[in-house]
């Protein structure tokens, strides 16, 4: 039987002095074991390789989290603060690509900087910097902490009924790690805000009427997805998402 294909597009960033296209370990294991299915990474190449290729190939996409943020100007945004760090290689490649998937119906699940790009792909906007919005909590991680407090769990969200995230959590209030500078300014009309912190800040966000399963998540299901059960209800709905795509084509 033919293997169901998950594509997850790649960080540029230069190793020394050579650029490289990068994923993060925890991504693909998450999407071969948490999923089930065969991760393939996607070199975010200039010019960009055309979505219907990419699209040609695969039956579901993750978009992961990164070091670098969306560039603002992706969305009306005031250019980024000196050190901030951009990837316009995967902008250009992530963007078009999330639009594309989901008109086709190709099930996407979007991950930090993922689930920004997804709210910036269909129309929305961030905050640069959450924990300077007036009301506001730090959703930052120490980073000199070790990596299981950094991961650990930070805040709790309250799922909202009406998206996707309602269907796949097993309680309605659940603690997430936090890990992010940026969030969700303006939703996308054409998305639904499935959980938030306890400061507002919107955590979740899946598109009713979507066509295959779009969802988008703030936090880090990836790190040890096996051992917290909405991780697992995630990878594991994302992942028999993608195989009935695969079925359907």
């Amino acid at each position: 039987m033919t293997t169901s294909v998950v594509g997850i597009p790649c960080d540029h960033r230069l190793i020394g002095k050579h650029p490289f296209h990068a994923v993060g370990e925890k991504y693909i294991l998450a999407v071969r074991d948490g999923a089930s299915v065969l991760p393939f990474l996607i070199p975010v190449l200039d010019p960009p390789i055309p979505t219907n290729e990419i699209l040609e190939s695969v039956s579901g996409l993750l978009m992961t989290g990164s070091p670098s943020n969306v560039s603002p100007k992706r969305y009306g945004g005031v250019p980024p603060r000196d050190g901030v760090l951009q990837d316009e290689r995967r902008d250009d490649t992530a963007l078009p690509l999330l639009m594309a998937a989901i008109e086709r119906g190709v099930p996407v699940l979007c991950l930090c900087r993922g689930f920004q790009e997804l709210n910036v792909a269909l129309g929305g906007t961030l905050h640069q910097h959450v924990h300077e919005v007036e009301g506001r909590a730090d959703h930052r991680e120490d980073k000199s902490a070790p990596l299981n407090i950094q991961y650990g769990p930070a805040h709790s969200v309250r799922v909202a009924e009406g998206g996707l995230l309602a269907g796949l959590a097993p309680s309605k209030s659940f603690d997430v790690n936090s890990l992010h500078s940026q969030g969700i300014d303006r939703i996308a009309p054409a998305l639904h805000a499935d959980a938030t912190a306890p400061d507002g800040t919107i955590e979740a966000i899946s598109m009713p009427g979507a066509k295959g399963f779009v969802l988008g998540v703030q936090w880090h299901p990836e790190w040890r997805w096996s051992e917290d059960r909405v991780s697992r209800a995630i990878f594991s709905a994302f992942g028999d998402a993608v195989r009935a795509c695969r079925r359907s084509a």
